[in-house]
């Protein structure tokens, strides 16, 4: 699924917050945890979005994630 220019802009901007809170062990300030959210919130719109598109591979992975625990 290609992604819209704005979206990649969007996660462009918003890597930076993952890549410090991995740095840190922690989540340190109030705008790292507002980006966290707005990154989450926009994974969610993505994952929708792919999962309107190809049902039946988001199906097959799950199934396959269960039987690998």
């Amino acid at each position: 699924m290609k992604l819209e220019a704005a979206t990649f802009v969007r996660l462009r901007r918003l890597a930076p917050v993952v890549d410090d809170v991995l740095g840190a062990g922690e989540v340190e300030h109030a705008d790292q945890a507002v980006g966290l959210a707005s990154l989450a919130q926009l994974c969610s719109q993505l994952f929708d979005a792919y999962h309107r598109q190809h049902p039946d591979e988001i199906a097959q992975v799950r199934l396959d994630a269960l039987e690998s625990q």
